[in-house]
């Protein structure tokens, strides 16, 4: 984090930023918020006013809750209520309350797990854990190779055995860091296991269906009581406004209500209020089906025409197909040094990439040399930079390939 802040600040124009999650500056969105803000302050200020002074119910508003509600109910058959809907500050702030709540050492002294049933899975959930037990529980995937470049993870259903220790399933859809996008059908059997075994099934929908809606092909949005469903703004153009969403039974969100009372009183109002009309409307859904989704799905196929541009033949490098999110996954077959050494060495060429071994959290990967080839590339900056960046990654890896 300290280097992806260095890069946006004292870096800024000379190091080429590809590694951070910031969204991309959707010009069509930027306009719509900035319009939107004009309306609270011009047009209604009494509104403003409140947004900015007054502390919102830990639950969140219960205008924006009946709003998602209504919009989930009506659009995919969810019997919904505003008392199924918790807002919290952003999404990783959902993951912790969630994380904490079915893993790590519980009230009773007994210690549960959560399963990840695929690594690489987002950074951010790694040191959630506030207790002094191990966490996760996490399983290699199977790799598909896919031509002669790209690769695909697959659940490994012969290896996911639930035992009693298991106090979840998570994953994220489309997952950060791989841009996998589980299929329907894989998600249909975790489901099932995890009603079988009594445990929530917790879906991290950050960049997923229905929106922010980056999702490159098809899938199907999922809900019941014994899911856990977490949305965000952010990937819509508002991550400063800090806008989670918890989609669960009423049990859970009563939870989060109270994790959210103790932690830190209310959440931000801002985001809730902006989006509100869009997502009452409906609108919203039409924003991520006709803007979001073709701006990064242009970006990800220029990105990846640059890839093959500069990245040199010799190299055995592939990529992971581009599900959704708006990351490249590289791997490094055969790399002569470790992805952290790889990202010493890209950092002082000036372009910052996240190492991939940090994503295999919960995972024994001592055995297994593929933890160690990856890097996360983000292809949101403006063209110019990713094409510099990607000129820079293809002649440090001539370098330390000897090509």
């Amino acid at each position: 984090m300290d280097d992806l802040g260095e890069a946006l600040t004292a870096g800024r124009g000379r190091v080429k930023m590809m590694g951070g999650g910031n969204p991309a500056h959707i010009p069509e969105m930027q306009q719509i918020w900035r319009e939107r803000m004009r309306e609270l302050v011009v047009e209604t200020p009494d509104e403003f006013d409140r947004i900015m002074a007054d502390y919102d119910q830990p639950a969140g508003s219960p205008a924006f809750r009946e709003a998602v509600a209504g919009f989930l109910s009506k659009n995919y058959g969810w019997d919904l209520t505003k008392d199924n809907i918790a807002i919290t500050n952003g999404g990783q702030t959902a993951f912790f309350f969630l994380l904490n709540r079915f893993a790590g050492r519980m009230a009773d002294e007994s210690v549960r797990k959560v399963l990840l049933p695929l690594v690489p899975e987002y950074i951010g959930y790694g040191d959630q854990g506030v207790s002094d037990v191990k966490m996760f529980d996490s399983r290699r995937p199977e790799i598909e190779l896919v031509g002669d470049r790209q690769f695909k993870y697959h659940i490994d259903f012969q290896n996911l055995e639930i035992t009693p220790e298991h106090g979840a399933i998570a994953l994220s859809r489309p997952t950060n860091p791989s841009s996998n996008v589980l299929t329907d059908e894989e998600i249909a059997k975790l489901r099932a296991l995890a009603e079988e075994n009594g445990i929530p099934l917790i879906i991290d929908n950050a960049y997923g269906l229905p929106f922010p809606g980056v999702v490159f092909r098809e899938a199907t949005p999922v809900w019941d009581e014994n899911i856990i469903l977490t949305l965000s703004l952010s990937k819509l153009g508002l991550p400063g406004t800090r806008t989670g969403i918890v989609v669960a039974r009423e049990s859970v969100i009563s939870e989060i209500r109270s994790m959210t009372a103790i932690v830190g009183l209310a959440n931000n109002n801002v985001g809730q209020v902006m989006a509100r009309p869009m997502i009452e409307s409906g609108e919203i859904e039409m924003l991520a089906r006709e803007v979001v989704r073709p701006y990064y799905e242009t970006r990800s196929k220029r990105a990846y025409e640059l890839a093959t541009e500069y990245l040199p033949d010799e190299v055995p490098w592939r990529v992971h197909v581009s599900e959704g999110a708006f990351f490249f996954w590289f791997w490094f077959e055969e790399l002569p040094i470790t992805c952290k050494a790889l990202y010493q060495k890209l950092k002082e060429a000036d372009l910052i990439v996240v190492p991939g071994e940090y994503f295999f959290f919960g995972l024994d990967t001592e055995d297994w040399p593929h933890a160690s080839q990856c890097i996360r590339v983000s292809f949101t900056q403006p063209e110019a930079i990713v094409e510099a960046g990607f000129k820079i990654l293809g002649e440090v890896l001539r370098e330390v390939y000897d090509v």
